[in-house]
């Protein structure tokens, strides 16, 4: 993939968690300087929303009513109009006419290239707000929930009530099971990263390997 000049790499410090010196982390511009394209990412949303929807409306045709199919009064001799039964759509209590089946499609398309280029317009947005942090070091945590979140708000800055999305090359490590409990955290590996999962959070706490797998990610996708 050959790098625009506007698509520059851009260095960012990395906070360790045990509080030794964690040098510079090098963001790949290609995803982290792209051009940030507002409609794109409002599509991309909408997409996301809308894939995730499911059709739970449903409404019975007078054969699915359960009820008596005696008929309602005599055919002749009342005055009143010829029925059946009381499952008629006219009748309260029965069938309805043209209603919700269940079965509604709200799936939308939506192409890799441009997948691609919301994600990264959606990670370029965050950087330049300065919302992305690098951090190293959770390794040297257990399953222990105190100790990371307490790292988190000390050295990164976490602060409860202000959403975030901790990206990790995968969830098969411990951190996962320390932070699933913090209601303000939200913990996503690189392979579910998403436009709609970066934009719905206020700050993005990356890792030197989600990083890397990130860029391996999108250049393999474009």
């Amino acid at each position: 993939m050959k790098m625009k000049k506007s698509e520059k790499s851009v260095k960012l410090p990395i906070l360790s968690l045990s509080g030794r010196e964690g040098g510079e982390l090098l963001l790949p511009g290609v995803v982290f300087n792209a051009k940030v394209n507002l409609p794109l990412m409002a599509q991309a949303v909408r997409v996301f929303l809308s894939n995730q929807r499911k059709a739970f409306a449903k409404t019975k045709t007078r054969g699915e009513v359960r009820g008596s199919g005696k008929k309602i009064w005599r055919q002749k001799g009342t005055g009143r109009a010829r029925h059946k039964d009381r499952y008629a759509p006219i009748f309260v209590g029965g069938g309805v006419t043209h209603g919700p089946k269940g079965n509604r499609n709200y799936k939308k398309k939506f192409s890799l290239k441009m997948k691609r280029a919301s994600l990264c317009s959606a990670l370029t947005l965050r950087l330049k707000e300065k919302n992305i942090l690098a951090v190293e070091g959770f390794s040297e945590f257990g399953f222990k929930t105190k100790p990371v979140l307490t790292a988190l708000r000390s050295r990164a800055g976490v602060v409860e009530g202000q959403k975030c999305l901790l990206v990790l090359s995968n969830l098969k490590g411990k951190v996962k099971k320390a932070l699933r409990n913090v209601p303000f955290i939200t913990v996503s590996s690189v392979a579910d990263l998403n436009t709609y999962l970066v934009l719905n959070h206020n700050r993005l706490i990356l890792t030197p390997k989600s990083v890397k797998n990130l860029s391996r990610r999108i250049s393999k996708n474009g």
